[in-house]
């Protein structure tokens, strides 16, 4: 729009986001709204629950159009194929009481905050609007409602650190808390009155209610009597299955909400208080040992190892470095590309480990609170499920709409032929109406209702639960499932195969697992030990377990005590590898992990710096073989690179890449970019491992494949390995073709160089096109 949104009536909310809306302005108008009531009470109320399904008719009714800036009451569209529409109440907050005086208020937060730009002059009033759980305020500057209970995606690297790195003033605080609200995900229990009344009202509920009236009427009684106990038990079932739901719903949240954590203030020092009372912003410290976060929050210093669990439902620790001090114009997510959440702890998970720098402590600020979190975001898409767009139910409305058709042609008939014979016009009318109840069968919710309740509870049994039961009906529609492949396909572990070492620009002979004596002590060896994110805990060693295998083969172990001071690097905490009872000789006494570069998807490659304790540094990388190849030195890949690489992703083998260089020892190793760490490597050699399937997955392949439902993997491992691992599935007949597609982008061209190459055979075909 190039229009001013607030002349227009008209903006867009959350613009660009999954849940887009549009958003139009109106004011109440007092003689509407007196006709209105009027017409609830003639109507004995139909007027009412008329309004009540269609809340876009009772603004329109009740209300005049205005502009946004001027509305009291708004109306909110999705911009999906259904066009929803929901009516918001306007509100004011008020902040008088925290600011005292107008010449006060530039102190009390940023000029470029959306806290500054929603407090009206001189009012100090806040206009605002609550969707789905989540808080909006009008931006007095950009004339449209915005989101609040979040940091803006606007600020810096290096803005973050100083604008928050030393915590939020009083003053500050207390107004974001008051316009952002508490940082609580409350899902309190529904009343059963409450989900009473909203399954009575249900169209359908209201048509049976209709229908047993008429056929009381006309003396139907056992029918009649029949349809209210089956309704009844049918409405029962559904508000016990509803209430349950609401039950455990808040007691899986309500742990979230009561939370102690310090937080940092500017001027104030250190604080203990309740998660509830944080705001975006705020500057939380990070104590050692198991902590649950109440928020999503960036790191600023330290290292973090988390349990993500709960979100992903993989039970591997995750590492989060700190956000770089950039000092650029970009926002921050867009500097930090796809791996910005490698520095954010997100609400919900677990802090299982603390690493902190220069003696100082571990410290994040406050990015999310409350509905905004991405605990948050996972409960509102249980609240608030997306409608669902499938066929079926479009043939059904259809269906609906040809039975109400043929209902209106019986009922024209129907009176012209009773008026005719002369009977009276209250019989007219009740045999008029019958017959819609007989072309619109009443007992169908019930009989619905009734069956999606008894399938659920078939699934709970095998272990399968649904969060929206009406899903259930559309499985049959399935013609296409998508599976990952690690963990899901195949087994969750992998077993080391063997190793390809390279010295000297050429590859050695194989080390086989487990059968071989024990790797002798070098660079692979060193790689090996390091090059990893496993920690212990619980007294085990976890983390993912490509590295669990990796470094149980070198049978060294990790010194699990609390941290060494390691010289050279100030009061850096390290985690040290030694070598265990079983390991061969070693010339040293142990292997200090001073600074990782955490794996990224996007880098396909993770990366460490090391130090032999009483040695010098070095780096050690691992990772896709191709990415680390070109990473290192030419001289020091072999020629015949490619060619081994192909031979054991063409078995169906996973091959990971090893590198390593010495580190000059100028500067500590948290200074250091990934830039300058992960270039000039040598190559060490190729780790195979071997990843069987399941069990289980080539008969429910098959099983599909006989349904003809299609079947799809989708992975981040080689391409010759994936299709591997395809073909013993049987996800791809021997017969089949497999085509390999590739887009190249053509320089200063907006077109892209696209090869077709058959993974069977070396010759090639380019096409180009846009």
């Amino acid at each position: 729009m190039g229009e001013n949104p607030a002349k227009n009536h008209y903006a867009q909310l959350n613009q660009g986001e999954e849940n887009e809306m549009e958003i139009f302005g109106y004011k109440t108008q007092g003689c509407r709204k007196a006709l209105c009531i009027a017409g609830y009470i003639l109507s004995c109320g139909a007027l009412l629950l008329l309004f009540y399904w269609k809340p876009e008719w009772d603004v329109w009714a009740n209300c005049i159009r205005c502009s946004l800036e001027e509305a009291d009451v708004v109306l909110l569209r999705t911009t999906d194929d259904f066009r929803i529409y929901s009516r918001k109440t306007v509100t004011w907050i008020s902040v008088s009481a925290l600011i005292k005086s107008r010449s006060d208020y530039p102190a009390t937060a940023e000029e470029d905050s959306i806290f500054s730009k929603a407090i009206m002059k001189p009012s100090l009033q806040v206009k605002s609007i609550r969707v789905q759980r989540i808080r909006y305020v009008w931006n007095i500057c950009a004339k449209q409602f915005q989101k609040v209970g979040a940091l803006e995606d606007h600020h810096t690297c290096s803005a973050i650190h100083a604008k928050f790195g030393s915590g939020l003033t009083c003053n500050e605080r207390d107004v974001r808390r008051v316009i952002c609200g508490p940082n609580t995900i409350d899902v309190p229990v529904i009343p059963i009155w409450k989900l009473l009344i909203k399954e009575v009202l249900n169209p359908f509920y209201v048509f049976q209610l209709f229908s047993v009236c008429l056929w009381f009427a006309e003396d139907y009684m056992e029918y009649a009597t029949a349809i209210i106990i089956m309704s009844l038990l049918s409405i029962f079932l559904t508000v016990y299955d509803l209430r349950q739901q609401s039950v455990k719903l808040h007691r899986l949240v309500e742990s979230h909400n009561n939370i102690m954590v310090t937080v940092c203030r500017n001027k104030e020092g250190f604080q203990e208080l309740e998660s509830h009372h944080l705001v975006p912003g705020d500057m939380l410290v990070l104590k050692e040992g198991k902590t649950l976060l109440p928020c999503d929050a960036i790191l600023i210093s330290g290292q973090c190892i988390v349990n993500e669990s709960m979100l992903t439902g993989e039970s591997i620790p995750i590492t989060k470095t700190h956000l770089p001090q950039a000092d650029n114009f970009k926002p921050w997510r867009m500097h930090c590309a796809e791996d910005y959440k490698k520095h954010v702890l997100f609400c919900g998970t677990e802090v299982i480990q603390t690493k902190a720098d220069d003696g100082g402590v571990v410290k994040a600020v406050v990015l999310r609170t409350g509905f905004n979190t991405a605990k948050g975001d996972l409960v509102r898409s249980i609240l608030y499920p997306k409608p669902m767009n499938f066929k079926l139910y479009r043939d059904a409305l259809r269906f609906l709409m040809c039975l109400i058709a043929f209902a209106a042609i019986g009922m024209i008939y129907t009176v012209c032929v009773f008026a005719l014979n002369g009977e009276e016009a209250g019989e007219v009318v009740k045999k008029a109406l019958d017959v819609i109840t007989i072309a619109v069968p009443p007992a169908l919710p019930a009989a619905l209702t009734t069956g999606i309740i008894y399938t659920q509870r078939r699934l709970k049994k095998k272990g399968i639960f649904c969060i929206s039961p009406q899903r259930i009906n559309m499985c049959g529609q399935l013609n296409l499932i998508c599976f990952d492949k690690t963990g899901t396909l195949t087994e969750d572990g992998l077993d080391l195969w063997g190793l390809l070492p390279s010295e000297r620009n050429c590859f050695q002979d194989i080390h086989s697992f487990p059968v071989d004596h024990s790797l002798p002590w070098g660079p692979v060896f060193r790689a090996m030990a390091v090059c990893h994110s496993l920690i212990v805990w619980e007294g085990k060693i976890q983390g993912d377990p490509l590295d669990v295998k990796m470094f149980e083969a070198t049978n060294w172990v990790i010194d699990d005590s609390s941290g060494h001071q390691i010289e050279g690097q100030g009061s850096t905490h390290a985690t040290v590898v030694r070598p265990g009872p079983k390991a061969s000789s070693a010339p040293v006494e142990g292997v200090a992990i001073l600074h990782q570069f955490p794996f990224s998807s996007a880098l396909q490659r993770m990366s460490v710096i090391a130090q032999e304790i009483g040695g010098e540094q070095q780096v050690f990388t691992k990772g896709a073989p191709e990415v680390v190849a070109m990473l290192c030195r030419a001289e020091t890949v072999p020629p015949n690179f490619e060619s081994k690489l192909l031979l054991y992703t063409a078995q169906g083998f996973r091959v990971i890449g090893l590198a390593c260089k010495s580190l000059q020892a100028k500067k500590q190793s948290t200074d250091l970019t990934r830039e300058e760490v992960e270039s000039d490597l040598t190559f060490l050699g190729l780790l195979i491992m071997e990843n069987r399937l399941k069990r289980e997955t080539k008969p429910v392949l098959e099983e599909l494949s006989a349904a003809r439902i299609r079947s799809v993997m989708v992975t981040g491992d080689n391409i010759q390995t994936a299709v591997t691992v395809a073909k013993n599935a049987g996800m791809i007949s021997p017969t089949n073709r497999v085509i390999l597609v590739e887009a190249n982008k053509i320089p200063g061209s907006f077109s892209a160089s696209i090869t077709w190459k058959p993974l069977e055979e070396n010759k090639t075909e380019n096409y180009r096109g846009l």
